[in-house]
């Protein structure tokens, strides 16, 4: 079923999602978790009010009892599911998808992901079985609730401090107001607010900040208003992106860097984790303040598990997830909490966020780039041969090859024939080297090329 993706289910309303399949989701969700009670949560697309009542009515349908938030945002469901104590939960969510898309992202207890390789493939096979047959004798009960105050606590546990400052945010017609609005009221900031009401059409763009033309908004509003930053939100604002004093975006990774720094300082020794596709800064600054760093794959799903196996304190990733150990047992993805703890950054720091970013931007990368390719398995095979010399190569996630003074890592798309390429180096001239040698072999296909 290709609505099922390596961490969640998305697909276009009502041709690959409809409520009958919503409903045996519910149903299936229920029985795979086989918790007493889930947890459910919705965005404001325009299909999901219908999708949200198909798949409530198949949770209950197994007898499980739901506790419906309503509106909200992704971590503010995971927040849920951990203070309300529920076996589980759904939130009904195409996250940055277009408008015509819906989904859901599903988790156990403590907010535990459920991906390909930790239930959702079970939850498939059983959708795909049909899910149905006669409801359960005592069908489950619903009851709401509503986590909002709770939130903002839960998130101002990442910052210890928020100066006055003067910011941009721009939450693209999604969820982000909702835990955003609350919030605001106990900092004090003046907000240039743009795009606050949630609005499933999304008529002023997209809600994916990792799109370059879906920042130019609140870099304008950055610029116009005078303000100290700025930050877009995705569509259920589990991540977000960030602007500086002078309008410029951030790469997520060098974010990381500050956010770990500030935890360090705090939590000296602990353990931050960053995914393979970062700068070789992020390692730096972590060992630099004290902390271990250790790599990790692409993937809410897998970063979490890791932050759980090791113990991390903090994670980061470049498309703008960043991670938090909020309690013990509660790992979780926030923008938000980014947010608030960005301002605790600033607050200790008291200089401009340019001023703080410009240093750690020592190193020249290439960005993400994706190439179609024929034989994905033979070209990083022959790829890898060819880099046999290589200090260090790694399979941690697509092939990872680091070399003194530049390093590539070449990933496999989850659901079609594509690599996508991210390379750094020293400079600017050697990193368009570089970057151009290795398209041009990617290009060229399965074969041998010239090397290294």
């Amino acid at each position: 079923m290709t609505i099922f993706k390596a961490y969640d289910i998305r697909g276009i309303v009502p041709d690959q999602l409809d409520a009958t399949l919503a409903q045996r989701i519910g149903r299936a969700t229920a029985r795979h978790i086989g918790a007493s009670c889930l947890t459910i949560g919705r965005d404001a697309r325009v299909h999901s009010p219908e999708l949200h009542a198909a798949l409530v009515q198949g949770v209950c349908d197994e007898g499980v009892d739901v506790i419906d938030l309503g509106l909200v945002s992704t971590p503010m469901l995971y927040h849920a599911v951990e203070k309300l104590a529920s076996g589980g939960g759904i939130m009904l969510t195409a996250s940055h998808n277009p408008g015509q898309y819906n989904g859901m992202k599903i988790c156990g207890a403590h907010a535990t992901p459920i991906g390909e390789a930790s239930g959702l493939r079970e939850i498939e096979a059983l959708t795909d079985a049909g899910a149905n047959g006669p409801p359960a004798a005592v069908r489950g009960v619903v009851r709401e609730a509503d986590v909002r105050a709770s939130y903002v606590e839960h998130v101002l546990s990442v910052g210890g401090r928020s100066p006055k400052l003067k910011v941009a945010i721009d939450c693209g017609n999604g969820m982000a107001s909702v835990g955003l609005e609350p919030l605001l009221e106990r900092l004090d900031l003046e907000v240039e607010r743009l795009y606050f009401e949630p609005d499933g059409s999304f008529p002023n763009h997209e809600a994916d900040p990792l799109k370059v033309e879906n920042l130019e908004d609140v870099a304008a509003a950055v610029k116009r208003v005078g303000a100290d930053f700025g930050v877009a939100f995705d569509g259920d604002a589990d991540r977000a992106v960030f602007v500086d004093d002078r309008g410029r975006p951030i790469t997520s990774d060098l974010v990381t860097c500050l956010l770990a720094r500030r935890l360090l300082a705090r939590q000296p020794g602990a353990t931050v984790l960053y995914d393979l596709r970062s700068s070789r800064v992020v390692a730096e600054e972590i060992e630099a303040a004290g902390g271990t760093a250790r790599m990790c794959r692409v993937g809410h799903s897998f970063v979490k598990a890791q932050m759980r196996e090791e113990d991390a304190a903090f994670a980061g990733e470049l498309s703008g997830h960043f991670y938090f150990r909020f309690t013990p047992t509660l790992v979780a993805d926030d923008g938000i909490a980014a947010f608030v703890a960005l301002l605790d950054v600033l607050a200790e720091a008291g200089r401009p966020l340019s001023e703080l970013i410009d240093p750690l931007r020592r190193y020249s990368a290439s960005g993400e780039i994706n190439r179609r390719v024929d034989d994905v398995g033979g070209l990083l095979a022959a790829i890898e041969a060819e880099h046999a010399d290589a200090p260090e190569i790694s399979h941690l996630d697509g092939l990872l090859v680091r070399y003194p003074q530049w390093w590539f890592n070449l990933r496999p798309s989850n659901t079609e024939p594509v690599l996508r390429l991210n390379l750094e180096a020293a400079d600017a001239a050697a990193m368009a080297e570089r970057r151009d040698a290795l398209l041009a072999r990617i290009e060229a296909g399965v074969g041998l090329g010239s090397g290294s």
